[in-house]
Protein backbone atom coordinates (compact mmCIF):
# COMPACT_ATOMS: atom_id res chain seq x y z
CA UNK A 1 0.00 0.00 0.00
CA UNK A 2 1.75 3.21 -1.26
CA UNK A 3 1.61 6.17 1.56
CA UNK A 4 -1.37 8.26 -0.55
CA UNK A 5 -3.34 5.38 0.65
CA UNK A 6 -2.25 5.17 3.88
CA UNK A 7 -2.72 8.56 4.39
CA UNK A 8 -6.55 8.16 3.07
CA UNK A 9 -7.08 5.10 4.90
CA UNK A 10 -5.47 7.00 8.47
CA UNK A 11 -7.67 10.47 7.80
CA UNK A 12 -10.86 8.69 7.29
CA UNK A 13 -10.32 6.57 10.24
CA UNK A 14 -9.39 9.88 12.21
CA UNK A 15 -12.84 11.21 11.07
CA UNK A 16 -14.92 8.37 11.79
CA UNK A 17 -13.72 8.58 15.06
CA UNK A 18 -13.97 12.17 15.62
CA UNK A 19 -17.44 11.63 14.47
CA UNK A 20 -18.23 8.93 16.85
CA UNK A 21 -17.06 11.09 20.03
CA UNK A 22 -19.21 14.03 18.99
CA UNK A 23 -22.08 11.70 19.45
CA UNK A 24 -20.39 10.75 22.78
CA UNK A 25 -23.41 10.88 26.08
CA UNK A 26 -20.48 12.40 28.43
CA UNK A 27 -19.36 14.72 25.29
CA UNK A 28 -22.55 15.93 24.32
CA UNK A 29 -23.46 16.27 28.52
CA UNK A 30 -20.67 18.69 28.86
CA UNK A 31 -21.27 20.82 25.66
CA UNK A 32 -25.17 20.92 26.71
CA UNK A 33 -23.99 22.60 30.23
CA UNK A 34 -24.59 26.30 29.60
CA UNK A 35 -21.62 29.21 29.45
CA UNK A 36 -24.10 31.66 31.41
CA UNK A 37 -26.76 30.75 34.13
CA UNK A 38 -28.84 33.68 34.95
CA UNK A 39 -31.31 32.39 38.23
CA UNK A 40 -33.84 34.35 41.15
CA UNK A 41 -32.75 34.37 44.09
CA UNK A 42 -34.01 31.16 45.92
CA UNK A 43 -33.87 28.73 42.70
CA UNK A 44 -32.36 25.87 42.12
CA UNK A 45 -31.29 24.58 38.93
CA UNK A 46 -30.06 20.99 37.98
CA UNK A 47 -27.71 19.60 35.16
CA UNK A 48 -28.17 15.58 34.87
CA UNK A 49 -24.63 14.65 34.23
CA UNK A 50 -23.43 11.22 34.08
CA UNK A 51 -19.38 12.58 34.44
CA UNK A 52 -17.26 12.71 37.14
CA UNK A 53 -17.13 16.33 37.60
CA UNK A 54 -16.70 18.84 40.48
CA UNK A 55 -17.64 22.30 40.79
CA UNK A 56 -15.83 25.06 42.48
CA UNK A 57 -17.48 28.38 43.28
CA UNK A 58 -15.55 32.11 42.66
CA UNK A 59 -17.76 34.57 44.05
CA UNK A 60 -18.20 38.25 42.74
CA UNK A 61 -18.45 41.32 44.98
CA UNK A 62 -17.68 39.75 48.00
CA UNK A 63 -21.46 38.55 47.74
CA UNK A 64 -22.04 34.43 47.98
CA UNK A 65 -24.66 34.97 45.42
CA UNK A 66 -24.79 31.21 45.05
CA UNK A 67 -23.50 27.62 45.91
CA UNK A 68 -22.93 24.01 44.17
CA UNK A 69 -23.00 20.07 45.32
CA UNK A 70 -23.03 17.24 43.42
CA UNK A 71 -24.54 14.02 44.41
CA UNK A 72 -24.89 11.21 41.81
CA UNK A 73 -25.74 12.23 38.57
CA UNK A 74 -27.02 15.74 39.01
CA UNK A 75 -25.13 19.02 39.79
CA UNK A 76 -27.28 21.63 41.42
CA UNK A 77 -26.76 25.12 41.85
CA UNK A 78 -28.66 27.19 44.02
CA UNK A 79 -29.24 30.84 44.29
CA UNK A 80 -28.80 32.42 47.57
CA UNK A 81 -29.02 36.16 46.70
CA UNK A 82 -28.26 38.65 43.96
CA UNK A 83 -24.62 39.06 43.06
CA UNK A 84 -22.15 37.58 40.07
CA UNK A 85 -19.81 34.73 39.91
CA UNK A 86 -18.78 31.68 38.28
CA UNK A 87 -18.71 28.28 38.53
CA UNK A 88 -15.56 25.78 37.11
CA UNK A 89 -16.47 22.09 36.47
CA UNK A 90 -13.01 20.19 36.85
CA UNK A 91 -12.71 16.43 36.06
CA UNK A 92 -10.20 14.48 37.45
CA UNK A 93 -8.52 17.78 39.25
CA UNK A 94 -8.55 19.66 35.50
CA UNK A 95 -10.61 22.55 34.79
CA UNK A 96 -12.91 21.62 31.29
CA UNK A 97 -15.84 24.41 31.46
CA UNK A 98 -16.49 27.39 32.63
CA UNK A 99 -20.10 28.65 34.16
CA UNK A 100 -20.46 32.36 34.48
CA UNK A 101 -24.18 32.84 37.40
CA UNK A 102 -25.94 35.93 37.74
CA UNK A 103 -28.47 35.60 40.57
CA UNK A 104 -31.77 38.14 40.32
CA UNK A 105 -33.56 39.64 42.58
CA UNK A 106 -36.67 37.99 43.67
CA UNK A 107 -39.22 39.48 41.27
CA UNK A 108 -42.96 38.41 41.27
CA UNK A 109 -45.82 39.75 38.77
CA UNK A 110 -49.60 38.93 39.48
CA UNK A 111 -51.17 36.51 36.43
CA UNK A 112 -54.03 38.02 34.25
CA UNK A 113 -56.61 35.70 32.28
CA UNK A 114 -58.90 38.42 32.06
CA UNK A 115 -60.83 39.30 28.90
CA UNK A 116 -60.80 42.56 27.99
CA UNK A 117 -61.74 45.00 25.99
CA UNK A 118 -59.15 47.66 23.86
CA UNK A 119 -59.27 50.20 22.01
CA UNK A 120 -56.87 51.90 19.92
CA UNK A 121 -56.44 55.78 18.71
CA UNK A 122 -54.13 56.11 15.80
CA UNK A 123 -51.14 58.74 15.34
CA UNK A 124 -52.94 60.58 12.96
CA UNK A 125 -55.60 59.22 10.61
CA UNK A 126 -55.09 55.84 9.13
CA UNK A 127 -56.04 55.36 4.64
CA UNK A 128 -57.40 52.16 4.66
CA UNK A 129 -58.74 52.04 0.98
CA UNK A 130 -59.03 53.77 -2.27
CA UNK A 131 -62.96 55.44 -3.44
CA UNK A 132 -63.57 56.01 -6.55
CA UNK A 133 -65.69 59.31 -7.08
CA UNK A 134 -68.30 59.60 -10.08
CA UNK A 135 -66.61 62.97 -11.48
CA UNK A 136 -67.84 64.41 -14.81
CA UNK A 137 -64.87 62.75 -16.14
CA UNK A 138 -65.20 59.37 -14.97
CA UNK A 139 -64.67 57.62 -11.55
CA UNK A 140 -61.61 58.80 -10.51
CA UNK A 141 -59.66 58.78 -6.91
CA UNK A 142 -58.43 61.93 -5.95
CA UNK A 143 -56.32 59.95 -2.97
CA UNK A 144 -54.61 57.33 -5.05
CA UNK A 145 -53.62 60.12 -8.01
CA UNK A 146 -51.89 62.29 -5.09
CA UNK A 147 -49.58 58.54 -4.57
CA UNK A 148 -51.61 58.01 -1.26
CA UNK A 149 -51.45 54.27 -0.48
CA UNK A 150 -53.42 52.18 1.91
CA UNK A 151 -51.18 51.89 5.07
CA UNK A 152 -50.53 55.65 4.52
CA UNK A 153 -51.29 57.52 8.04
CA UNK A 154 -52.46 61.24 7.34
CA UNK A 155 -50.70 63.38 9.71
CA UNK A 156 -50.62 66.70 8.62
CA UNK A 157 -53.18 68.60 6.28
CA UNK A 158 -51.81 72.52 5.23
CA UNK A 159 -49.66 72.41 8.26
CA UNK A 160 -52.14 71.57 10.97
CA UNK A 161 -51.88 67.94 12.89
CA UNK A 162 -54.69 65.75 12.42
CA UNK A 163 -55.90 63.38 15.16
CA UNK A 164 -59.05 62.32 13.88
CA UNK A 165 -61.78 62.00 10.82
CA UNK A 166 -63.46 64.98 12.07
CA UNK A 167 -60.51 67.19 11.66
CA UNK A 168 -60.08 66.15 7.88
CA UNK A 169 -63.63 67.75 6.88
CA UNK A 170 -63.36 71.30 7.27
CA UNK A 171 -59.95 71.06 5.33
CA UNK A 172 -61.81 69.17 1.91
CA UNK A 173 -64.54 71.60 2.15
CA UNK A 174 -62.62 74.64 2.08
CA UNK A 175 -60.37 73.30 -0.22
CA UNK A 176 -63.49 72.40 -2.66
CA UNK A 177 -64.63 75.94 -2.39
CA UNK A 178 -61.08 78.10 -3.07
CA UNK A 179 -59.47 74.93 -5.53
CA UNK A 180 -56.37 74.60 -3.62
CA UNK A 181 -54.85 71.65 -2.87
CA UNK A 182 -54.24 70.06 -0.20
CA UNK A 183 -50.77 69.89 1.76
CA UNK A 184 -50.58 66.05 3.34
CA UNK A 185 -47.62 64.89 5.57
CA UNK A 186 -47.49 61.16 5.47
CA UNK A 187 -46.52 58.55 7.76
CA UNK A 188 -45.22 55.26 5.76
CA UNK A 189 -43.44 52.56 7.62
CA UNK A 190 -40.50 54.49 8.35
CA UNK A 191 -40.64 57.65 6.75
CA UNK A 192 -42.55 61.07 6.03
CA UNK A 193 -44.28 61.77 2.27
CA UNK A 194 -45.42 65.31 0.79
CA UNK A 195 -47.91 65.46 -1.37
CA UNK A 196 -50.91 67.92 -2.72
CA UNK A 197 -53.94 66.14 -3.19
CA UNK A 198 -57.34 68.23 -5.41
CA UNK A 199 -60.36 66.70 -4.10
CA UNK A 200 -63.04 66.15 -6.70
CA UNK A 201 -66.94 67.01 -6.75
CA UNK A 202 -69.19 63.93 -7.07
CA UNK A 203 -71.64 64.96 -9.55
CA UNK A 204 -74.55 62.55 -8.02
CA UNK A 205 -74.76 64.86 -4.83
CA UNK A 206 -72.10 67.74 -5.49
CA UNK A 207 -69.93 66.99 -2.65
CA UNK A 208 -66.40 67.32 -2.82
CA UNK A 209 -64.48 64.39 -1.91
CA UNK A 210 -60.67 62.83 -1.74
CA UNK A 211 -60.85 59.39 -2.61
CA UNK A 212 -59.79 57.89 0.71
CA UNK A 213 -61.21 55.35 3.17
CA UNK A 214 -59.82 56.49 6.48
CA UNK A 215 -60.09 55.05 10.10
CA UNK A 216 -58.87 56.71 13.61
CA UNK A 217 -59.60 53.71 15.76
CA UNK A 218 -59.61 49.97 16.26
CA UNK A 219 -61.10 48.18 19.02
CA UNK A 220 -61.46 44.49 19.71
CA UNK A 221 -60.91 42.22 22.78
CA UNK A 222 -57.55 39.88 24.25
CA UNK A 223 -56.47 38.38 27.30
CA UNK A 224 -54.36 39.84 30.26
CA UNK A 225 -51.05 38.33 30.67
CA UNK A 226 -49.83 40.09 34.04
CA UNK A 227 -49.66 42.74 35.93
CA UNK A 228 -46.86 44.42 37.82
CA UNK A 229 -48.08 45.96 41.16
CA UNK A 230 -44.68 48.23 41.88
CA UNK A 231 -44.61 49.88 38.58
CA UNK A 232 -49.11 49.24 38.05
CA UNK A 233 -47.58 48.44 34.45
CA UNK A 234 -49.33 45.27 32.49
CA UNK A 235 -48.79 43.09 29.30
CA UNK A 236 -51.62 41.50 27.38
CA UNK A 237 -52.35 39.89 24.02
CA UNK A 238 -48.72 38.40 23.36
CA UNK A 239 -48.74 40.02 19.59
CA UNK A 240 -49.55 42.74 17.59
CA UNK A 241 -52.11 44.71 17.23
CA UNK A 242 -52.66 45.24 13.05
CA UNK A 243 -55.60 47.09 11.19
CA UNK A 244 -57.98 44.20 10.01
CA UNK A 245 -57.78 46.44 6.41
CA UNK A 246 -54.53 47.04 5.63
CA UNK A 247 -52.79 44.32 8.11
CA UNK A 248 -50.38 46.64 8.98
CA UNK A 249 -49.71 46.96 13.00
CA UNK A 250 -51.46 50.07 13.89
CA UNK A 251 -49.06 52.96 15.20
CA UNK A 252 -50.42 53.93 18.84
CA UNK A 253 -51.63 57.59 19.86
CA UNK A 254 -53.42 56.09 22.68
CA UNK A 255 -55.71 53.58 23.67
CA UNK A 256 -57.51 52.20 26.53
CA UNK A 257 -59.03 48.72 27.90
CA UNK A 258 -62.06 47.98 30.01
CA UNK A 259 -63.32 44.73 31.14
CA UNK A 260 -64.96 42.94 28.43
CA UNK A 261 -67.29 39.47 29.39
CA UNK A 262 -67.32 36.43 26.52
CA UNK A 263 -71.02 36.02 25.05
CA UNK A 264 -70.52 33.08 23.50
CA UNK A 265 -67.39 30.51 21.57
CA UNK A 266 -67.01 29.98 18.02
CA UNK A 267 -65.53 26.45 18.26
CA UNK A 268 -62.22 25.97 15.95
CA UNK A 269 -61.55 23.23 13.78
CA UNK A 270 -58.78 22.13 11.42
CA UNK A 271 -58.15 25.01 8.65
CA UNK A 272 -60.44 27.57 10.62
CA UNK A 273 -59.27 29.07 13.51
CA UNK A 274 -62.22 29.74 16.19
CA UNK A 275 -63.24 32.89 17.70
CA UNK A 276 -64.23 34.28 21.22
CA UNK A 277 -67.09 36.62 21.03
CA UNK A 278 -67.23 39.44 23.47
CA UNK A 279 -68.64 42.57 24.54
CA UNK A 280 -67.12 45.69 26.27
CA UNK A 281 -68.55 45.67 29.94
CA UNK A 282 -71.95 47.50 29.99
CA UNK A 283 -70.38 50.03 32.47
CA UNK A 284 -67.31 50.51 29.72
CA UNK A 285 -65.59 51.59 33.15
CA UNK A 286 -61.55 52.15 32.21
CA UNK A 287 -59.55 50.05 33.17
CA UNK A 288 -55.89 51.05 31.59
CA UNK A 289 -54.24 53.25 28.86
CA UNK A 290 -52.22 51.49 26.05
CA UNK A 291 -49.15 53.00 25.51
CA UNK A 292 -47.47 50.53 23.12
CA UNK A 293 -48.35 48.29 20.70
CA UNK A 294 -45.81 46.03 19.61
CA UNK A 295 -45.02 42.73 18.17
CA UNK A 296 -45.09 41.20 21.86
CA UNK A 297 -48.71 42.60 22.71
CA UNK A 298 -50.00 45.69 24.23
CA UNK A 299 -48.93 47.76 27.35
CA UNK A 300 -49.78 50.33 29.48
CA UNK A 301 -50.31 51.02 33.07
CA UNK A 302 -53.58 49.98 34.87
CA UNK A 303 -55.82 52.20 36.50
CA UNK A 304 -56.67 49.97 39.05
CA UNK A 305 -55.58 46.18 39.84
CA UNK A 306 -58.43 43.46 38.46
CA UNK A 307 -58.52 40.63 40.05
CA UNK A 308 -58.66 37.23 38.90
CA UNK A 309 -60.39 35.16 41.43
CA UNK A 310 -57.79 32.81 41.18
CA UNK A 311 -53.97 33.88 41.54
CA UNK A 312 -54.38 37.11 42.78
CA UNK A 313 -51.15 37.10 44.68
CA UNK A 314 -47.66 37.86 42.91
CA UNK A 315 -46.02 34.46 41.72
CA UNK A 316 -42.79 33.97 40.19
CA UNK A 317 -41.46 34.22 36.51
CA UNK A 318 -39.40 31.72 34.43
CA UNK A 319 -36.69 32.41 32.03
CA UNK A 320 -36.95 31.12 28.59
CA UNK A 321 -33.79 28.85 29.40
CA UNK A 322 -35.52 27.46 32.20
CA UNK A 323 -38.83 26.55 30.76
CA UNK A 324 -39.31 22.84 30.12
CA UNK A 325 -41.29 20.79 28.00
CA UNK A 326 -44.37 19.17 30.06
CA UNK A 327 -47.37 20.30 31.83
CA UNK A 328 -48.42 23.59 32.34
CA UNK A 329 -51.71 25.94 33.14
CA UNK A 330 -53.57 28.49 31.13
CA UNK A 331 -55.67 30.99 32.38
CA UNK A 332 -58.51 32.39 30.39
CA UNK A 333 -62.22 33.44 30.13
CA UNK A 334 -64.66 31.37 28.28
CA UNK A 335 -67.59 32.45 29.44
CA UNK A 336 -69.22 35.51 31.06
CA UNK A 337 -66.31 36.99 33.10
CA UNK A 338 -65.02 34.35 35.14
CA UNK A 339 -61.32 33.44 34.73
CA UNK A 340 -60.23 29.71 34.86
CA UNK A 341 -57.19 27.09 35.20
CA UNK A 342 -57.24 24.73 32.00
CA UNK A 343 -54.34 21.73 31.53
CA UNK A 344 -52.00 22.21 28.56
CA UNK A 345 -48.53 20.75 27.90
CA UNK A 346 -44.95 22.62 26.67
CA UNK A 347 -44.41 20.85 23.19
CA UNK A 348 -40.96 22.75 22.83
CA UNK A 349 -39.16 25.64 24.20
CA UNK A 350 -36.32 27.64 22.95
CA UNK A 351 -33.59 29.29 24.98
CA UNK A 352 -33.77 32.55 23.57
CA UNK A 353 -30.88 35.20 24.16
CA UNK A 354 -32.87 37.68 22.33
CA UNK A 355 -36.53 39.08 22.56
CA UNK A 356 -38.77 36.77 19.92
CA UNK A 357 -42.26 35.99 19.56
CA UNK A 358 -42.19 32.33 19.01
CA UNK A 359 -40.73 31.26 21.73
CA UNK A 360 -43.07 27.75 22.53
CA UNK A 361 -45.29 25.50 21.09
CA UNK A 362 -48.15 24.56 23.48
CA UNK A 363 -50.99 22.16 23.29
CA UNK A 364 -54.58 22.17 24.80
CA UNK A 365 -55.24 18.92 26.87
CA UNK A 366 -57.67 20.07 28.74
CA UNK A 367 -61.09 17.74 27.37
CA UNK A 368 -63.18 20.53 29.05
CA UNK A 369 -61.51 23.49 27.12
CA UNK A 370 -61.12 21.25 23.95
CA UNK A 371 -65.10 20.54 23.89
CA UNK A 372 -65.66 24.06 24.48
CA UNK A 373 -63.62 26.02 21.65
CA UNK A 374 -61.72 23.25 19.89
CA UNK A 375 -58.43 24.27 21.40
CA UNK A 376 -56.71 27.88 20.80
CA UNK A 377 -59.38 30.36 19.32
CA UNK A 378 -58.85 34.32 18.52
CA UNK A 379 -59.22 36.37 21.76
CA UNK A 380 -57.78 33.83 24.11
CA UNK A 381 -54.56 35.23 22.82
CA UNK A 382 -52.63 36.76 25.83
CA UNK A 383 -53.75 33.71 28.03
CA UNK A 384 -50.72 33.39 31.16
CA UNK A 385 -49.20 29.97 30.51
CA UNK A 386 -48.16 29.01 34.20
CA UNK A 387 -45.81 26.02 34.72
CA UNK A 388 -44.76 24.86 38.78
CA UNK A 389 -46.42 27.67 39.91
CA UNK A 390 -44.24 30.26 37.91
CA UNK A 391 -45.27 32.31 34.79
CA UNK A 392 -43.48 31.20 31.50
CA UNK A 393 -45.07 33.26 28.54
CA UNK A 394 -48.50 33.69 26.75
CA UNK A 395 -50.43 31.81 23.97
CA UNK A 396 -50.27 33.91 20.98
CA UNK A 397 -50.87 32.15 17.98
CA UNK A 398 -53.09 28.92 16.98
CA UNK A 399 -52.15 26.17 13.71
CA UNK A 400 -54.80 26.80 11.79
CA UNK A 401 -54.41 22.97 10.71
CA UNK A 402 -54.46 22.18 14.19
CA UNK A 403 -56.72 24.27 16.80
CA UNK A 404 -55.43 22.21 19.66
CA UNK A 405 -51.48 23.92 19.37
CA UNK A 406 -50.15 26.73 18.91
CA UNK A 407 -47.41 29.16 19.64
CA UNK A 408 -46.47 30.83 23.15
CA UNK A 409 -44.25 33.72 24.06
CA UNK A 410 -41.33 33.72 26.86
CA UNK A 411 -42.89 36.15 30.04
CA UNK A 412 -39.11 38.09 29.95
CA UNK A 413 -39.91 39.28 26.73
CA UNK A 414 -43.16 40.90 27.57
CA UNK A 415 -41.64 42.16 30.66
CA UNK A 416 -39.47 44.09 28.75
CA UNK A 417 -41.48 45.51 26.14
CA UNK A 418 -43.48 46.74 28.82
CA UNK A 419 -40.31 48.74 30.47
CA UNK A 420 -39.80 46.30 33.25
CA UNK A 421 -36.36 45.65 33.75
CA UNK A 422 -35.76 42.14 35.49
CA UNK A 423 -32.08 42.15 35.63
CA UNK A 424 -32.02 45.85 37.27
CA UNK A 425 -29.81 45.53 40.41
CA UNK A 426 -31.14 46.33 43.93
CA UNK A 427 -29.36 48.99 44.85
CA UNK A 428 -30.13 50.95 42.00
CA UNK A 429 -34.00 50.58 42.63
CA UNK A 430 -33.45 51.44 46.04
CA UNK A 431 -31.91 54.34 44.89
CA UNK A 432 -34.90 55.19 42.15
CA UNK A 433 -37.52 55.03 45.08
Amino acid sequence: MNRDKIRKVIGAFLLVSLVALGFCQPLKEMIEIPKQLTLFEGQEYLFETSLPVSASVVQGNEVEAFSSTKSSNTLSVNAKESGEGYMMLEMAGLPIKKVDVNVLSDFKVIPGGQSIGVKLNTLGVLVVGHHQIDTEDGKQSPGEIAGVEVGDIIKEINGKKIEKMSDVTPFVQESGKTGKPLNLVLARENEEIKTKLIPMKDKNDHAYRIGLYIRDSAAGIGTMTFFHPDSKKYGALGHVISDMDTKKPIVVQDGQIVRSTVTSIHKGSNGEPGEKLARFSADKEIIGNITRNSPFGIFGELSKQVDNGIMDKPIPITLSHQVKEGPAKILTVVENDKVEEFDVEVVSSVPQKFPATKGMVVKITDERLLNKTGGIVQGMSGSPIIQDGKLIGAVTHVFVNDPTSGYGVHIEWMLNEAGINIYEKEESKQKAS
